[in-house]
């Protein structure tokens, strides 16, 4: 029997997925796996039962990532899960900035409804008039799951579409619509675009990345959307754009107090992938990633460790090991093995920074002493006896 506990709520859609083999406990008991959306856990101490932990989004900022690596504890996130959802608001969001929808709303909220309001309301519409998005440049810098779909619909709207992304997957390539300009210097992307649109991670080298020297590189009257991070955007820079009229619009999914006191910001609570079919979405996937790798031992959409699968075992045994990318360290995996009479049928190891993942299925029984024995060798985080 499979534990595992929710520290949010988790759509039942996902949580359908697991089988009787699982049950779910109370969050100050021990278990196999975590569940979490926007819980942080930053400062959790973990029991040693813990094996994985599933982010249902994409975003682990609210995960110690790297102290679970130490622990052997691998974390997934559901890449792709909510795309859709993020790219439907950042298409509204252009639309907003566009045309002073809010503007007008706002406006006709404040007026009596008295029997001339439509007549006002017909000389009053020209303050809030706008431009359409149709023929105007949008650029995207990231194309993940979320840029590529966001490329592709702006293109079917008829948008001229430029992509920047240096680490562009060839799956990504593959989705992107034919029209879309892939550009290799961003700056191509800063000085052709109306419109730009964030769709990065936050890691050491993209945070502030749109900062004073790139807005002094786009257009004048430029629109800026952030549905990624905050902290992609340097702050400082961003206001005194907006506040001397170098951008037009900054439209962005989080609050902050300083961009909530700036002037022509749309600002959103944070609903980039707050739809039910998103959270269903996100839900299903992690469910999928801790039954894969708890039942299996395999490795998808992990943060902290390689991936790594080898399928269903058919074999009569199969040893997950998660330890250091050490020099050495497969040979002495293989030696304990040796030792015991235990031959190894099947490996498969994969390494990723100083961590690392071997899976080997073998033609005997694993015994708890076997897998002591390999928990003793130096640089091995922990030890799991998948079958």
């Amino acid at each position: 029997m499979y534990t595992y506990r929710c520290l949010n709520n988790i759509s039942n859609i996902g949580l359908a997925h697991f089988t009787d083999q699982y049950k779910e406990v109370h969050e100050e008991d021990p278990s196999d796996a975590i569940l979490v959306r926007s819980a942080d856990m930053r400062e959790m101490k973990f029991d040693d039962s813990l094996v994985c932990i599933a982010r249902a989004g994409a975003g682990v900022n609210n995960i110690a990532v790297e102290d679970c690596a130490k622990k052997g504890i691998v974390v997934f996130n559901t890449p792709g899960a909510n795309a859709n959802g993020v790219k439907e608001l950042v298409i509204a969001g252009m639309l907003l900035a566009s045309r002073d929808i809010v503007g007008g709303i706002e406006w006709l909220e404040h007026q009596e409804p008295t029997d001339d309001l439509q007549k006002r309301a017909e000389k009053q519409k020209k303050k809030f008039a706008g431009s359409e998005i149709a023929g105007k440049k949008l650029g995207i810098i990231g194309l993940g799951a979320i840029g590529v779909m966001v490329a592709n619909a702006a293109a079917a709207l008829g948008m001229e579409v430029y992509g920047y992304d240096p680490y562009l997957s060839l799956k990504a390539a593959w989705n992107l619509s034919s029209g879309i300009h892939y550009v290799q210097d961003v700056n191509d992307l800063y000085k052709n675009c109306d419109f730009i649109t964030i769709h990065v991670p936050l890691n050491d080298s993209t945070i502030g990345m749109i900062n004073a020297d790139a807005i002094d590189k786009m257009k004048d009257g430029v629109v800026i959307l952030n549905f990624a991070r905050d902290l992609l955007v340097n702050e400082d820079a961003l206001v005194a754009g907006l506040e001397n009229g170098k951008i037009h619009r900054y439209v962005c999914d989080f609050v902050t107090p300083k961009v909530a006191k700036a002037p022509n910001t749309i600002i959103t609570p944070h609903l980039g992938a707050s739809t039910k079919e998103s959270e269903d979405n996100c839900a299903v996937m992690a469910v999928k990633e801790i039954r894969d790798y708890l039942e299996n031992g395999n490795i998808r959409n992990s943060v902290n460790f390689p991936a790594c699968e080898m399928g269903i075992c058919t074999t009569e045994g199969r040893l997950a090991v998660n330890h250091k990318n050490a020099p050495n360290m497969l040979a002495q995996l293989t030696s304990v093995l040796g030792r015991a009479q235990v031959n190894v049928a099947n490996i498969a190891n994969k390494g990723r920074g100083d961590y690392a993942y071997t899976l080997i299925d073998t033609d005997s029984a694993l015994t708890k002493d076997l897998a002591e024995q390999i928990a003793a060798i130096d640089g091995v985080l922990k030890v799991r006896i998948v079958k």
